[in-house]
């Protein structure tokens, strides 16, 4: 069984010998067992919180590389006549901490008809469809981000440590 353990950057130019083809649910994952394009089986174990994004590529001891390809899922293609709509939409699935992916004009969630109902109640028009689902990372879930100077990649600044001031504090004191 080949392990993959190991993201490969964008630029690496070694060649895919299979594709991984998995709905998000699977690529979020730490811990999986799955079939490769190619009929063979795989461990994928990456550090909790890591998603795998479609186009991404993977590694192991063995150092065969294979790409993630997003698989097609039942999902719901959320468009509006306006930006304001649009927002209001995204602003109400936030509010229920559904995954949704932002596009261009668009959004795409996971197929719930309460949420379809909901988004048509907002004057949105919800079509289903079979799409690939690649929802946005979240406020803490990674992407672009800012460095903190340590290698880490933050996604906003941290304000630095305030001094907390006691009674007893004398001026002056750190």
């Amino acid at each position: 069984m080949l392990t993959l353990h190991t993201k490969l950057a964008a630029d690496d130019g070694r060649a895919a010998v299979a594709q991984l083809v998995l709905p998000y649910d699977q690529r979020e994952k730490c811990r999986l067992r799955a079939v490769l394009s190619n009929g063979e089986d795989v461990a994928v174990f990456t550090v909790r919180g890591t998603v795998l994004r479609d186009g991404e590529r993977m590694t192991g001891p063995e150092g065969q590389v294979v790409q993630i390809v997003a698989a097609r899922e039942p999902t719901y293609l959320v468009r509006c006549l306006d930006a304001h709509t649009l927002l209001r939409c995204a602003f109400h699935l936030g509010n229920r901490h559904t995954q949704a992916q932002v596009g261009d004009g668009f959004l795409r969630i996971r197929k719930d008809v309460v949420l379809k109902e909901m988004l048509e109640g907002l004057q949105a028009t919800v079509t289903e469809e079979s799409a690939p689902f690649e929802p946005e990372a979240g406020a803490y879930g990674g992407g672009h981000g800012h460095h903190d100077g340590h290698g880490q990649h933050l996604l906003a600044p941290v304000p630095l440590r305030q001094k907390i001031h006691r009674p007893g504090d004398t001026p002056g004191s750190a």
